[in-house]
């Protein structure tokens, strides 16, 4: 039993160390694309364009493309993560659409014409 408790403990830091850096780059982005600064510089738009334009710079490349490739990197690292995820309960996962195709696709009953 103890077993699976680490291995939801390191599921769930997983999931974590996941979701932090996507929560602060788009909490990030979107207040300071908006220019919601609350006071701070590092949420004003100045800083925002400088940003980009400066990684526009190094990659060779406009910055207004910069966020799409990111939402796009962070949706891939999502689907690979459940899909790990997925794998590790593939036995619970199976049973459960087991149970749910037999309960709505059961084979005894026909349909009536």
């Amino acid at each position: 039993m103890a077993g699976h408790e680490l291995e939801g403990s390191l599921m769930r830091t997983l999931f974590a160390l996941w979701a932090t850096p996507l929560a602060l780059f788009w909490g990030w982005f979107f207040l300071s694309l908006n220019d919601i600064n609350f006071g701070y510089v590092l949420l004003s738009r100045q800083l925002h364009d400088l940003v980009f334009q400066l990684y526009g710079e190094m990659l060779g490349i406009d910055p207004a493309l910069i966020p799409g490739m990111v939402a796009k990197a962070c949706i891939l690292d999502s689907l690979l993560l459940m899909a790990f995820w997925a794998f590790r309960r593939r036995r619970v996962i199976g049973g459960w659409i087991r149970i749910m195709r037999d309960r709505y696709f059961d084979q005894a009953s026909t349909p009536s014409a």
